[in-house]
């Protein structure tokens, strides 16, 4: 069966600079047959079009802060088999899709989700979950090398997280795309609990890696401090409506609020907000659960054609070479992978110290994989604070870490 082609939807907002970076970590994408779909306001299209490969790609320009409803948009310009979805603050890992989509050959597979590693670039922001039937999310163990094919018992979801997912085109037409009722948030929940009562089965997909860096926002700052709460208590509000009985919600309801100003409570006692911050986060946030019980659902009837034919992204096959070095090399090593990714290949380039230091791994604007850390430290935050190695031994253990998710032992 050959590869089904896949639409790569992006939607961004007041992030230009973020856009781009995702850009360049998508352009090293190593998949036969993908389009990229921009969705973002005057400034993220000046920045896409602007970009290297920016004739390539389809923008549509959209200024509301609905991800929802810019999602949908994306969808009537997608024309791939599978539409795929990845935050603008994001950046995926080359071998991104071809691990995400490969569970799409089987027939009941309608969606599929990968792991989100966090702003470290080391440490998981999100691995397996399921949802209950009210909507919150539980871990889930599934094997982390192996897609895990499931499908949930009545009333639950299987989780995707909106930064790292994807979709057989037409199931979520068939499903009605996103709702708008939803400007942020729970929009994927609210869609994998619709997926889950049609009956589709979700694949889980470890290996299908995105790092996600949580850019500030005019919902957050970049420490992920709150900046305002009305949207999260207006979509608890819908969500109730749609999924939960009405003689369960004040209770469910009690129970968020009071887990939304515990988290408040500890920023607070952190340095990060003031008591008067508390106070007006929570009135913001019944504000929210106020107009979310007058707010219409349900979004309007899908297209189930493209309104545009598939564009297909030209990413080049690409040679993935991985440096270690030592620190006082560390400069001399980056430059030289800028000038090799300038050409085609994809560059890791990691740095050791003779140190106990944590490791952190970031993709830079030049378009290098970049990881930094001591020799005796952890990349892996379950393993022991202090390992003896040598140099050459811990370089090879670093590298057979990321060598699947890289591509390192892909022939090109």
């Amino acid at each position: 069966m050959s590869d089904p082609t896949v639409s790569v939807v992006i939607v961004s907002r007041d992030r230009p600079a973020a856009l781009v970076r995702c850009l360049t970590g998508v352009a090293q994408l190593q998949y036969p047959s993908f389009e990229v779909v921009i969705v973002a306001d005057p400034g993220g299209i000046a920045a896409a079009e602007a970009w290297d490969d920016g004739s390539a790609i389809k923008c549509v320009s959209f200024d509301e802060p609905n991800i929802s409803a810019a999602r949908n948009l994306g969808l009537t310009h997608a024309a791939g088999d599978i539409v795929a979805f990845i935050d603008d603050d994001a950046v995926p890992e080359p071998q991104w899709l071809r691990y995400l989509v490969a569970p799409a050959v089987r027939a009941d597979v309608a969606a599929m989700g990968g792991f989100v590693r966090g702003r470290n670039g080391i440490s998981y922001q999100y691995k397996a979950r399921t949802l209950d039937t009210q909507g919150m999310a539980q871990p889930l163990e599934v094997d982390p090398f192996q897609a895990t094919v499931l499908v949930p018992p009545k009333g639950r979801g299987i989780k995707t997280e909106g930064t790292n997912m994807a979709f057989r085109r037409e199931v979520l037409v068939e499903l009605g795309g996103f709702d708008p009722a939803y400007h942020y948030f729970l929009d994927e929940t609210d869609l994998n609990m619709r997926l889950g009562r049609a009956g589709y089965a979700t694949a889980i997909v470890p290996l299908a890696e995105v790092h996600h860096g949580f850019a500030p926002s005019a919902i957050r700052r970049a420490d992920r401090v709150p900046r305002d709460l009305f949207e999260i208590g207006a979509s608890w509000a819908v969500f109730q409506r749609k999924h939960i009985s009405k003689d369960a919600r004040a209770a469910q309801w009690a129970a968020l609020r009071q887990s939304e100003r515990r988290r408040l409570i500890l920023h607070m006692t952190a340095g990060r907000l003031e008591p008067r911050d508390v106070r007006r986060l929570m009135r913001r946030l019944d504000a929210g659960h106020a107009e979310g019980q007058t707010r219409s659902f349900g979004s309007a009837g899908l297209a189930r054609h493209a309104v545009v034919p598939f564009r297909r992204f030209a990413a080049a096959r690409r040679a993935s070479r991985f440096t270690a070095v030592r620190g006082l090399r560390g400069k001399e090593a980056l430059a030289q992978a800028t000038r090799r990714a300038a050409h085609g290949t994809i560059e890791t380039v990691l740095v050791l110290s003779r140190t106990a230091l944590f490791h952190s791994v970031f993709f830079n604007t030049d378009g290098i994989w970049v990881q930094r850390g001591g020799i005796f430290g952890r990349s892996d935050r379950a393993a022991p604070l202090f390992r003896l190695s040598t140099f050459a031994r811990r370089a090879e253990r670093e590298r057979r870490r990321v060598e699947k998710v890289r591509g390192l032992n892909v022939e090109n």
